[in-house]
């Protein structure tokens, strides 16, 4: 199991309104036989008087145990979720009625409901949340199986979950049982990206990019003198025999990149519908780094994580498997969070990034804020890809008045915005999943190899 949890057992038991009824009919019977010297009335009060008893010759004494379990620990939105909710009877009595409920987060979707593998299916999402019964035999659990699918990324919470038990034919009721929330991870999907080799400057010792330093590669640089040093293998003989003189194939070496993927989180638009619905900025953002930064760990790059708001999260950059599972679970905690305080000193302040590294902005540009970051990364020399990461469905406002006119001149005002960012050398492109950035970082890495003009 992925995760659980279990609150300490009720001791408390309080008698139902029926052990009242029975108490109180039996004594009236008795007191009206005693009154009236009626035997028939004494012989009417046995049954109730016998019932009774015979229900409360066992009386529980320990309380139901409470569990919430879930399954997959690595969870993907639009996969298959289970959960179970286990009722537990730790007394030597058996629980006669077990009435469990649990809430269920809405990007939860619960298809399927049973105690002990007998589905009850459940047509409406969150259907969890309604009472279900069984009986729990002394000594054992009995398990709500809770099985739907995971509709979008982030931590949804399970419970919290309720149990309340009966026993002694009904003459007895437990105290309610109440857990807390179990969370269950829900990774984001990550689109198919695929994106060109070039990369502004490659400086690491070792990667799958071609860099312009000199060293053992497969790329060819040209053909030189025969040095000390230089293997045997790397002679070009038809030079050699043309010039009357030794000469090698030079080549460039391989190395890694650092790849700073930064997510603008001071504002969200747009609602999102899940993963098979419409996708807001946090739902475009989110994805797409996760796409990003999958593939430039899988090809042995180093990949850091940023976030340009209030809270200024940071993940360090490292290679690897393992830092591709911490991306995920860092992109879990990204939401929206606005701040009246300009982020950029708290985000770039203490943290010194990389002269080599690629950063890659995703930002849905409704702040300018996020423009002037750009901006200033620009010219403080950085190699800077802006991601517009605002649905291009999104929808204009529906009041009346003057709310369509401020909606075709906030548009206008956008585009002017990213016009000037090109200017400033900030390409800006629309992200759309697989080829997205191929352009872009052509361009960006022929930049970088241009010579500059006044340069010596």
């Amino acid at each position: 199991m992925a995760s659980r949890h279990e609150p300490e057992p009720a001791t408390g038991w309080a008698p139902t309104w029926a052990l009242g009824r029975a108490v109180l009919l039996t004594g009236l019977l008795l007191i009206a036989a005693v009154l009236f010297g009626r035997v028939d009335l004494v012989v009417l009060a046995t049954p109730f008087a016998l019932g009774t008893a015979y229900a409360l010759r066992r009386r529980p004494t320990a309380g139901p145990q409470l569990e919430i379990s879930t399954g997959d620990a690595h969870l993907v939105e639009g996969g298959p979720m289970t959960a179970t909710v286990a009722v537990g009877n730790p007394d030597t009595v058996s629980y006669d009625v077990a009435v469990v409920r649990t809430r269920m987060s809405p990007w939860l979707r619960v298809e399927k409901v049973g105690f002990g593998g007998t589905g009850l299916q459940v047509a409406r999402a969150g259907g969890a949340d309604r009472p279900f019964v069984t009986s729990v035999p002394r000594g054992t659990a009995v398990d709500l199986e809770l099985s739907g699918t995971a509709l979008r990324w982030g931590r949804h919470p399970i419970g919290p979950a309720g149990a309340r038990v009966a026993s002694a034919d009904g003459l007895l009721v437990s105290r309610a049982v109440i857990t807390d929330p179990v969370r269950m991870r829900v990774y984001p999907r990550t689109e198919p990206f695929e994106a060109v080799e070039a990369m502004p400057r490659a400086a690491g010792l070792v990667g799958a990019h071609h860099s312009r330093r000199p060293g053992e590669g497969g790329e060819l640089a040209g053909v030189r003198v025969f040095a000390p040093g230089d293997r045997l293998r790397r002679i070009d003989w038809r030079v050699s025999l043309r010039a009357r003189q030794l000469h090698v194939a030079a080549t460039l070496s391989d190395r890694d990149a650092e790849v700073v993927v930064l997510l603008d989180v001071l504002a969200e638009a747009g609602r999102s519908g899940g993963v098979n619905g419409p996708a807001s900025v946090l739902d475009t953002t989110v994805r797409a780094a996760a796409a990003i930064g999958e593939h430039y760990l899988h090809r042995g790059d180093r990949v850091a994580m940023l976030e340009y708001g209030p809270a200024a999260r940071r993940l360090r950059p490292a290679t690897g498997r393992r830092q591709y599972l911490t991306v995920l679970e860092w992109l879990l905690d990204v939401h929206a969070e606005a701040s009246p305080h300009e982020p950029y000193d708290q985000v770039f302040g203490p943290q010194v990034l990389s002269a080599d590294a690629l950063v890659v902005v995703l930002t849905p540009l409704l702040d300018e804020r996020s423009a002037q970051m750009l901006a200033r990364l620009a010219r403080g020399g950085r190699f800077v890809v802006a991601v517009d990461t605002l649905p291009a469905d999104l929808p204009p406002p529906k009041d009346r008045g003057w709310a369509e006119v401020a909606y075709r001149l906030w548009r206008l005002d956008r585009d002017t915005m990213i016009g000037q960012l090109r200017e400033h050398g900030v390409p800006v492109v629309r992200w759309a999943g697989a080829g997205s950035l191929d352009q872009v970082l052509r361009d960006v890495a022929r930049l970088a190899t241009a010579p500059r003009v006044g340069t010596r």
